[in-house]
């Protein structure tokens, strides 16, 4: 099953500080993600100025508890970097052409 993830952080005056200390350990996550076939695209989500304030992912697990029990380990949930996260199931167009 293919998900799109979309996590909005805090807004409090030290969000950003907490999502910049948390941010190596989160990209070594999204690392294993990959390796594991499980990310499929994502990034920032940034403002008008340019600064992160929150992320987006498309993932792929068979469940969606399986997709659950990644977020909860993700370090942005932990360390209180996304404040409200949605998720939805989608289907994503292939990248490679299937015939």
């Amino acid at each position: 099953m293919q998900f799109v993830v979309t996590a909005m952080d805090h807004t409090d005056p030290e969000a950003l500080a907490r999502r910049m200390a948390q941010r190596e350990i989160h990209l070594a996550g999204v690392r294993e993600l990959i390796a594991q076939g499980h990310f499929l695209s994502g990034g920032a989500i940034l403002d008008d100025h340019g600064n992160m304030i929150g992320s987006t992912l498309h993932l792929e697990f068979p469940d969606r508890a399986s997709l659950d029990r990644a977020l909860h380990s993700d370090p942005y949930v932990a360390g209180k970097v996304w404040d409200r996260i949605e998720v939805r199931q989608v289907r994503l167009v292939p990248l490679t052409s299937q015939r």
